[in-house]
């Protein structure tokens, strides 16, 4: 086996690290260790090698007795539903916001939720080990996809959004097959409204959705749109832009929506989940609304762990991965977005002026490469320069260092009241990281 469980399945350059063999390797250990006694819904992004890898995982489920349902191109929260609502586990094809050379599986246990680090390591035991072996071959059917689109217009509890302009990006991704459709079931003005919505097989994320949002923030004020919303090439995340070009990211996203649920009574325990990259500005929002945020680990898994554990409904990342537990059993862009434009409608007020709760103050992150990774938990005159950085910073700041956990590198994350003051001090953290740990 080339390829082993990251923090989101497998990923790799399709055909070449992620081959149709292996693929087909890993549908049998899927069906082995997730079960083949109800049916797997699968699903793909845009991406040219998409059809191959499916046809390849369809059939390695299939030798194994599961049966197979193919949901098409949708959108990595769709896969998730459709887990939830049939209780049967799922897979998707897809290397999230990666260029289309890269494509990748994830799953999904019964019940629409991400598998545990204990379960992802059955999975590659059990692909290791793959010998021989021919049960009973299962079904491969088509056409589950509308499930999840009939679902999106169930979320906004009758509620309607009529008239509204909304520009949206949908990355030449997955998003592609739902997005449109459903904005305009719920009375959105999105003809001629969507960019990225031309998928090839290998424009996907090239230049637009989430992680390109410029097209989208021009496009938004020539149009003289209400919002805009950008998903990534799976559309389990959004990122925003106001009716000025404002770019909306996950802070602010989270922050409305707390705002909201807490107004409406179904913020649990006042409390909203963040990640520790969500930027200090939003901390100072919520304290300032009486509003708790409980921190985690980078991840969404980490979020939805917390949320979980503590009963909370809802969390996410500053990148756009939002999670409304209420709704949904993973992060999932469409839903952010119908939500989103939902308050908006509701409240009367431009996206602008709702944003403005989270006043961001400056981030700078920088990934410095050095020699010996392993040797960052001993190295006491880095981190006696941490500790002063973080006295005169004070309460108007933050610092944030960890290691990669694949790369020989330490990211610093620095959050200052002025740019020049963050550089400056990433700077001087930076100089103190590679005196310690060696250049590599």
């Amino acid at each position: 086996m080339s390829l082993r469980f990251g923090t989101d399945g497998v990923r790799g350059l399709a055909n070449v690290e992620l081959t149709p063999e292996l693929a087909l390797a890993l549908g049998r250990a899927a069906a082995r260790v997730l079960g083949a006694d109800r049916p797997f819904v699968l699903a793909r992004d845009t991406r040219r090698s998409g059809p191959m890898l499916e046809a390849a995982l369809a059939a390695g489920l299939a030798s194994e007795g599961a049966d197979v349902e193919l949901a098409g191109v949708l959108p990595t929260p769709g896969a998730a539903y459709l887990s939830q609502r049939r209780d049967a586990p799922a897979a998707v094809i897809s290397a999230s916001h990666n260029p289309f050379q890269d494509n990748g599986i994830k799953f999904f246990a019964r019940g629409g939720r991400k598998l545990s680090d204990e379960v992802e390591a059955r999975l590659e035991a059990e692909l290791d080990g793959i010998l021989g072996g021919h049960p009973r071959p299962g079904r491969v059917e088509d056409g589950v996809a509308q499930a999840y689109a009939e679902h999106l217009t169930q979320m906004l509890e009758g509620r309607r959004l009529d008239g509204l302009p909304v520009v949206i990006d949908c990355a030449n991704g997955a998003a592609a097959a739902v997005a449109p459709g459903t904005l305009q079931r719920l009375g959105a003005k999105v003809e001629n409204l969507a960019i990225g919505a031309h998928p090839d097989g290998t424009n996907i994320n090239a230049g637009c959705g989430s992680t390109h949002p410029g097209p989208l923030q021009a496009e938004v004020v020539d149009r003289g749109a209400a919002a805009g919303l950008a998903f990534d090439g799976d559309a389990d995340r959004l990122v925003a832009v106001d009716e000025r070009g404002g770019l909306v990211d996950g802070d602010h996203i989270l922050a409305i929506a707390a705002l909201d649920l807490r107004a409406r009574g179904r913020l649990r325990h006042d409390t909203v989940v963040a990640t520790v990259m969500a930027n200090l500005g939003f901390h100072q929002a919520m304290a300032a609304q009486g509003i708790r945020v409980e921190t985690t680990p980078v991840g969404d898994r980490s979020v939805l762990e917390a949320m979980e554990a503590g009963g909370f409904s809802l969390g996410g990342e500053q990148s756009g991965h939002i999670i409304f537990g209420d709704l949904a059993t993973t992060g999932d862009g469409l839903l952010s977005g119908l939500v989103l434009l939902d308050v908006l409608a509701r409240s009367g007020r431009p996206l602008s002026e709702l944003a403005a709760v989270v006043v961001k103050l400056p981030q700078v992150l920088r990934n410095v490469r050095v020699a010996d990774r392993a040797g960052l938990a001993d190295a006491a005159a880095f981190w006696a320069e941490v500790a002063a950085v973080e006295s005169e910073l004070g309460g108007r700041g933050r610092v944030l260092v960890r290691p990669s956990g694949t790369e020989p590198l330490v990211r610093i994350m620095i959050e200052a009241p002025t740019a020049e003051a963050a550089t400056a001090y990433t700077d001087r953290l930076a100089t103190a990281l590679t005196a310690a740990l060696g250049a590599p």
